[in-house]
């Protein structure tokens, strides 16, 4: 199996500095294991650019399983802490995913960044967001249509840097030919939807898809930092 991805991550309209963070940096291409991820800082908390740098860091060193990696990650932002008290509360989302070699790719994820798997025009959200407007849509509190203007839909409930222990979701997606995988933080689809976000990832290349993500976010208003790893698989 053959991978090739472009990345992209832009400020947006409104934030000062760019709190994402992302690996590899820049596209390429690999029979895999690559390992691809999008971190998010903790927008308007102490430090979330730090924390999303230092996680990505330490998830990208790290050796073992994706979750350990995670794990590992976490730990790394507890440790920077440890050396700057003055960074306390600082966090991150963090969405890993690694490209096989076996035709299936796996993923361990903490927060409201997304992976998603386009196919054949079709767009599956693979991971699950960790946030209170989220939990209160499974429950059925609310519907599909109030969570873009519900007062809580920024509120996350996990994320790296929070406590010691960390629930991470992991899981894996059998890929074939001809399907594209996007990673993304919420900067993207907070500001434009599915139907939107599957006209990028049906251009010609990752390229063209993955910078298109970032004009239509910040043609939206940009409200989020956007950043974005595009995957086609061949």
């Amino acid at each position: 199996m053959s991978y090739h991805w472009a990345v992209a991550t832009d400020r947006g309209r409104i934030r000062t500095i760019n709190e994402d963070s992302l690996h590899p940096l820049t596209s390429g291409r690999s029979d895999g294991p690559t390992v691809v991820l999008v971190a998010d800082g903790m927008g308007g908390h102490i430090a979330g650019e730090r924390a999303s740098a230092v996680a990505t860091q330490r998830a990208v060193e790290a050796k073992g399983s994706l979750k350990e990696r995670v794990q590992a990650a976490n730990l790394a932002i507890f440790e920077e802490i440890d050396q700057r008290p003055e960074l306390a509360g600082m966090g991150t989302t963090l969405t890993l995913m690694e490209l096989g070699e076996d035709d299936v790719v796996r993923y361990a994820h903490v927060g409201d960044s997304r992976a998603y798997l386009y196919r054949d025009g079709e767009l599956t959200q693979i991971t699950t967001d960790h946030t209170v407007v989220a939990e209160y849509l499974r429950r059925g509190t609310i519907t599909p249509e109030e969570v873009a203007t519900h007062p809580q839909r920024s509120l996350i409930t996990r994320a790296l840097g929070l406590q010691p222990d960390i629930e991470i979701d992991t899981g894996e997606e059998p890929v074939r030919s001809g399907d594209r995988l996007l990673l993304c933080s919420d900067g993207v689809n907070v500001m434009i939807d599915d139907g939107s976000i599957a006209d990028s990832l049906d251009l010609d290349t990752p390229e063209e898809a993955v910078w298109d993500l970032v004009e239509k976010a910040n043609r939206a208003g940009g409200h989020d930092n956007i950043t974005a790893i595009v995957v086609q698989v061949d």
